[in-house]
């Protein structure tokens, strides 16, 4: 053999090396991403939502990423677990409790976190009863039955036409939940086949925004302070930068920590769902990586420390933080199919894991159309939603107040916006795969989207919302 063809040999060696070093590299940091999206999701669809597993996996997992299609999942109804593997390299198990949903076991033995004492209390009896004979949002009767004066019902229905059809076979958008709601009524709802007004849906990042409200509900009882240093056990060594962050600056994405949104191998994001044990503590130990209200980074990683800001402040004077903040908000508003799914430290995870019907989503969307008052009991600040939709400044097109986003559009040129075909003064709860809520004061509409649209280029919020408010009065 020449010396030129044993270099060649050499060189080609090397390479494959490398490349089965690299491919061993990322596959160690996807295949427990495939694992413990599939077991989380799984057991959440399963046992809070009362959908058929394999269904869940194949509609829910599987177009996300190659990959996971290969990861294999087993569904445990007596313990009310879900375990995913791939290729015996990455198994992961998501457990259900009473109350509190599922998270996937990371930390500690499963016996001492079964032990952990989270949970709500159920609404009283008589909630539960008059609310069969009422219509929404009180009860949960409707929609209505005679439309209000002005709406074309020929155009409503083919908004919501239009919202579930399938234009391209290729790229499905998957809708499985549209609900309407007008001048406080709701006018009009559709569902997806195995989709029903009893099925609780998880809204991903439309969590944040429930975290908002909660915020609002401890800084009217002074349990909270928006422009003080933000009480994270973490930064408070001295000399440490991130103490002067403030609960504002987290709430507005604007504190300056490094942290990586994008759901993919090595990011944040996915090592602090997949891979911890306290989502808010995995966030808080991330460095600066600018002043605090330089610049604009949207974070799960703050939402979970404002989470765990929230549980703290209730601790201090409340055995169960859950029955407080159920007992507090969600059963005043009627919100009886809300579930909050916590971290496997007992913190509920505020940037996503929140489940409720559609029509619970549409009544969370009332109550800040609501101005954060519900049966004349003002429950959040007097103020607290123009605090909360004023835009961040660092966000380039007025697209992002305080844990909701915003159609506000560049400062000096708010033609420059998010949606161009929607008014200005609306404002959203969005979450993974295209799940919102729409609040639009101008046009007192709320307006819900649920489904599973694995490409976002599949829906368009702007036709969406557009073709809605054709049909309402001018």
């Amino acid at each position: 053999m020449g010396r030129w063809v044993k270099r060649i040999v050499l060189g080609v060696a090397i390479v494959l090396v490398l490349l089965l070093v690299g491919a061993g590299w990322y596959l160690s940091d996807t295949l427990p991403i495939g694992s413990g999206h599939a077991a989380k999701t799984i057991c959440s669809n399963v046992f809070i939502s009362g959908r058929d597993a394999q269904n869940v996996f194949e509609e829910d997992i599987v177009p996300l990423h190659f990959l996971f299609a290969i990861t294999d999942f087993m569904v445990d109804p007596q313990t009310k677990t879900v375990s995913a593997d791939t290729f015996g390299l990455a198994k992961l198990r998501a457990i259900y409790r009473d109350g509190c949903g599922c998270t996937i076991l990371r930390g500690m033995p499963e016996d001492e976190f079964r032990k952990q004492e989270i949970g709500y209390i159920p609404p009283p009896q008589y909630l539960s009863k008059q609310r069969s004979k009422l219509p929404w949002p009180a009860g949960n009767h409707g929609p209505v039955v005679s439309l209000p004066p002005g709406i074309d019902p020929v155009k409503l229905d083919e908004a919501i036409d239009a919202a579930f059809a399938e234009p391209n076979p290729q790229n499905q958008r998957k809708t499985r939940a549209v609900v309407v709601v007008y001048d406080g009524k709701l006018i009009a709802e559709r569902y997806a086949p195995g989709f029903d007004l009893n099925t609780p849906q998880l809204g991903w990042s439309m969590s944040k925004s429930v975290t908002n409200a909660l915020v609002g509900l401890l800084v009217k009882e002074g349990k909270l302070q928006l422009n003080r240093p933000a009480p994270v056990p973490e930064w408070q060594q001295a000399g440490d930068p991130r103490q002067s962050i403030t609960l504002d600056q987290l709430m507005r994405m604007s504190a300056g920590l490094e942290f990586n949104e994008a759901y993919a191998p090595f990011s944040d994001a996915v090592h602090m769902f997949y891979d911890s044990h306290d989502f808010a503590a995995y966030a808080a130990l991330k460095p600066l990586e600018a002043e605090p209200d330089s610049t604009w980074n949207y974070s799960s990683g703050a939402a979970n420390i404002i989470a765990r800001i929230v549980r703290t402040a209730i601790d201090k004077e409340h055995e169960n933080y859950y029955e407080y903040l159920y007992r507090k908000l969600f059963h005043k508003m009627g919100m009886f199919s809300l579930v909050m799914e916590p971290d496997p430290s007992g913190t509920f995870v505020g940037s996503s894991y929140m489940l409720a019907t559609p029509r619970d989503w549409a009544r969370f969307g009332l109550f800040y159309l609501q101005d954060g008052v519900w049966n004349g009991e003002r429950i959040l600040p007097q103020g607290w939603v123009t605090y909360t939709t004023t835009p961040t400044s660092q966000a380039p097109k007025g697209e992002y107040g305080a844990l909701f986003w915003l159609n506000a559009g560049a400062a000096g040129k708010p033609s420059d916006r998010l949606m161009p075909s929607v008014p200005r003064d609306t404002f959203y709860a969005r979450g993974f795969q295209e799940q919102r809520v729409f609040i639009i004061p101008s046009k007192k509409l709320v307006l819900v989207r649920f489904g599973a649209t694995s490409d976002k280029s599949a829906w368009s919020d702007d036709a969406f919302v557009a073709d809605v408010l054709a049909a309402l009065p001018e």
